[in-house]
């Protein structure tokens, strides 16, 4: 996979930056590079409006990113209910509260075939050139740095075309991961499987609500359309047993919460089962030529529901180091070496806290301990709430608990 054309020669970059992949990492990436003046390619083997696997929650700190963007109010023109309640029913006990945080008191879970184009519409607006419909066939070195993309339209026809930086925003199977040799660390191996779909006629009164039960998780929150999606997730221990009969074992799933059961046997399956299981993963995220963003970089379970947000924050986070290498004003190497480090300080510990959410294994009796008293605290309820949505770092609130609880412990004379 090379390419004739020099890396350094600018007469031959047909853009600045070529972006593969044109999701809720790609289409901001291009489009707020393109803002930035720079001469941007963005494309994607999808047409827009088209949907994709994907639990579509966007908490607070995402709502911030596109109120930045300008792009908010075309979101909630979309008729999508905002969610302000979190509520997680432990089976004992319920923890209830609010997710807001970044001067937002909601969250909002639009479809992605609604979301994704509304990106993809402004990268254009910007000043992008998007391809939708375009495979990318080939990634172009010249010995070992990337030089750009070779590909095909709808029409069949082959091009080729070069940029000093390539970016891959193509998510899990990402071509630019896999022509790079992209080194992972931090690895986990997937632990859930998660089933989902969506209802008709299941009111939630703008509330996200989930139910553990043992070895068993789902959860549920509206979305467009009147619609409310809901997801059952068991380990993957129990995949290859339970792959024969999704629809018997999700209803099995649902019912380890009757109350929730009668309410769901009133409502309307509108669409058919759709399932993934996610391994987890960070990516080192740049090389020459070519860096990684969203989640062909960085990947969790997605029972925290974190990857929107963190793919708006990180397309953010790329495009400035980005804008600093083009303009001259920064080395590549020293600007996505910062960038990769801020990533991996920002997201590593709702990382680790989201795998061991994922492990539906009861917790510690100290854990238990700790969340039975967070139930009890109408302040501690919305702290939970907040750092199930991304807002505060899980050990900020499990420390401020220990201490709580600390602090109400008789201590022996």
């Amino acid at each position: 996979m090379t390419s004739t054309a020099g890396a350094s020669g600018a007469a031959t970059h047909d853009h600045d930056v070529i972006v593969v992949g044109a999701r809720c990492a790609g289409a901001p990436t291009a489009m707020l590079l393109a803002r930035l003046g720079h001469r941007v390619l963005l494309v994607d083997r999808a047409t827009f409006p088209s949907d994709t696997i994907s639990t579509h929650l966007i908490h607070p700190p995402g709502l911030a990113a596109l109120e930045r963007w300008g792009l908010l109010d075309r979101v909630v023109r979309t008729g999508c209910p905002a969610i302000d309640l979190y509520a997680f029913d432990l089976g004992p006990f319920v923890i209830a509260g609010s997710p807001a945080g970044e001067g937002f008191d909601v969250s909002y879970a639009p479809r992605r075939t609604i979301l994704d184009k509304i990106l993809v519409d402004a990268a254009v607006e910007s000043g992008a050139e998007v391809r939708e419909g375009f495979t990318v066939e080939e990634i172009l070195f010249d010995g070992g740095t990337v030089t750009g993309i070779k590909g095909h339209g709808r029409d069949g026809r082959t091009s080729a075309n070069h940029a000093r930086i390539v970016v891959g925003a193509d998510g899990l199977h990402s071509t630019v991961a896999k022509a790079t040799a992209a080194t992972a660390y931090a690895e986990k191996p997937k632990i859930n499987a998660y089933y989902y779909t969506y209802w008709a006629d299941l009111p939630m009164y703008g509330q996200f609500e989930a139910f553990d039960r043992e070895d068993r998780a789902f959860a549920a929150w509206p979305t467009n359309d009147d619609l409310t999606m809901v997801i059952a997730a068991w380990p993957m221990r129990d995949f290859e047993a339970n792959r024969g009969d999704i629809e018997g074992n999700y209803h099995a799933t649902l019912a380890r919460a009757p109350a929730f059961a009668e309410r769901i046997s009133k409502a309307t399956q509108a669409e058919r089962f759709v399932g993934m299981a996610i391994p987890n993963y960070f990516r080192k995220p740049y090389g020459p030529g070519w860096i990684l963003v969203g989640d062909a970089g960085y990947l969790k379970d997605p029972i925290t529901a974190q990857g929107i947000q963190d793919a708006f924050r990180d397309a953010e986070r790329c495009t400035g180091a980005l804008d600093d290498v083009l303009a001259g004003r920064r080395p590549f190497e020293e600007a996505m070496r910062d960038c990769q480090e801020a990533r991996d300080s920002d997201v590593m510990s709702m990382y680790e806290f989201t795998a061991g959410f994922a492990t539906l294994e009861p917790p510690p009796p100290e854990m238990q301990q700790l969340l039975l008293a967070a139930s009890r605290s109408r302040s501690a309820q919305d702290e939970f709430a907040r750092v199930t949505a991304g807002v505060t770092q899980p050990e900020e609130f499990f420390g401020h608990m220990q201490r709580r609880m600390e602090q109400h412990t008789p201590h022996a004379a």
